[in-house]
């Protein structure tokens, strides 16, 4: 086991040999382009698109297009590192294997927040939508049930079932749920697809103007709200990533080296492509300071625009796909903490396998109960942005990690080539650090206390059960 500044480093080879050995191979491409889509395409379109709309309004298309710019130089380097460590755990694999286990420590407690907040946040907007859907039938439920403390209620009953719901089908098996997940991104696609058919052609200049009503950088305005295209753009990102998702299923692909590719760079590309088709007609059929105030924005433009049964549709369509973006994010998160188990680093039971299943049950049991309990009590936009803190820092190590590995292992065979590697990875850093400190400074308070916490669990647990420390020791480093 090698040495490095930042404590001891699993070499690719180990990481390689680990894969195959706990988690059963039961993934193709198609599960793996569905899984990213699933991911990618939820919460972030359905429902920030009003959150960036209020932030940066009608430039909300700028802060997709930058967001995604951003996502794309980091799905580059995934891909390149993906298909050469295809297992599990994704970001905090490939820091353990290039920069070393402290700073794999921090990125691995980085994606746990990430993974489980964005679950929760995908749950408090199908709950949105499940409220605008019933309200709009006539029929009203408990307001106390419906929406957290913040907002006068006591929990988010919805939220909470949905998120208990979903872990209860990934607990059946990784296979079935991605089968599923297939379903559920095609009526997503196809809702979409109705939206922008009906809201496209009632596209008004007018909407659009002025462009950048709040500037371009992000800036807290008089009344102490954060505005700005990088404001908007920081929390758009949500709407971007999962197809990080999709490498932490590197040891349950059959063909890691060419599914992965696929699974990353097609969902990438595909969801762009419909995000900035949604985001035109969106702004472009409403005016953005009333698209801003909406739950559920897209099915108040065809409301207003007089469809109330295409309204209707696409929200029902909500209701039925957004769990898949639970689904694929939950996914991710216990296999996060399953690896990180394996290491030594957490608790071995959570790296307990289901002889019958193939998964790891009981992490994402756990998983469930702590992302509903976030869900039922928490705001949409605030764990919005705490999740996307956690995965800039996340894509940031990726795009260290490329470049490091491209000057220290040049010759070392890559399935996958990322293109002019140092600037693609360069972009992705300065990108993603640009995006980190154009989110609310509250945010990143938040963010630093997540990860003292995670810096003292390190030092008290994990770093004195390290098995690659253990490693080291008998071997005398």
């Amino acid at each position: 086991m090698a040495a490095g500044f930042f404590g001891p480093i699993k070499p690719i080879a180990v990481a390689r040999q680990e894969a195959g050995h706990s988690l059963r191979a039961t993934l193709s491409w198609p599960h793996l382009v569905a899984l990213g889509v699933g991911a990618i395409v939820g919460t972030g379109i359905y429902t920030l698109t009003g959150v960036g709309a209020e932030r940066a309004g009608p430039a909300v298309i700028l802060a997709f297009a930058i967001a995604g710019a951003v996502c794309a130089c980091a799905a580059l380097a995934y891909a390149e590192l993906a298909t050469m460590i295809p297992t599990s755990g994704s970001a905090y694999t490939y820091t353990y294997s290039v920069l070393g286990e402290t700073l794999a420590w921090i990125v691995g407690w980085s994606l746990i927040l990430e993974y489980s907040l964005a679950c929760s946040t995908v749950a408090v907007g199908w709950s949105g939508y499940l409220v605008g859907w019933i309200q709009s039938a006539g029929i009203h439920l408990p307001p106390a049930l419906l929406s957290g403390p913040h907002a006068g209620g006591i929990v988010n009953l919805p939220a909470v079932l949905v998120a208990l719901g979903v872990a209860g089908m990934l607990m059946a098996g990784t296979r079935e749920s991605a089968t599923l997940n297939i379903i559920l991104v095609v009526i997503k696609l196809v809702a979409l697809s109705i939206f922008v058919a009906f809201a496209a052609p009632a596209f008004d200049a007018n909407n659009l103007q002025p462009f950048m009503p709040y500037g371009f950088a992000s800036h807290v305005d008089a009344s102490g709200a954060t505005k700005g295209v990088m404001a908007a753009a920081a929390i758009v990102f949500f709407a971007f990533y999962g197809f990080d998702a999709v490498a932490t299923s590197a040891e349950e692909t059959k063909n890691p080296k060419r599914d992965l590719t696929i699974g990353i760079i097609g969902s990438m590309a595909i969801c762009t492509l419909i995000y900035m088709l949604v985001a035109i007609s969106a702004v472009g059929a409403m005016h953005y300071t009333t698209l801003g105030n909406s739950p559920e924005p897209l099915a108040l433009v065809l409301r207003t625009l007089g469809h109330p049964v295409a309204s209707h549709l696409v929200a029902l369509a909500a209701l039925i796909a957004l769990p898949s973006v639970i689904l694929v994010m939950m996914y991710g998160q216990s296999r996060v903490f399953f690896v990180m188990s394996r290491d030594g680093l957490l608790p071995r039971s959570l790296s307990r396998v289901s002889e019958r299943t193939g998964t790891p049950v009981f992490v994402t049991g756990v998983t469930g109960v702590f992302v509903a309990g976030v869900a039922g009590f928490f705001r949409l936009d605030e764990i919005a942005e705490l999740a996307n803190a956690g995965t800039l820092i996340a894509f940031i190590a990726v795009g260290v990690c490329l470049m490091v590995l491209r000057k220290r292992a040049p010759d070392l065979p890559r399935v996958f080539r990322c293109p002019a590697p140092y600037l693609v990875g360069t972009l992705a850093v300065l990108g993603c650090l640009y995006l980190l400190f154009s989110l609310p400074s509250m945010t990143l308070v938040r963010f630093l206390g997540w990860n003292i916490l995670g810096v003292l669990v390190y030092f008290a647990y994990g770093r004195a059960r390290s098995l690659a420390r253990r490693d080291q020791a008998v071997v005398g480093i």
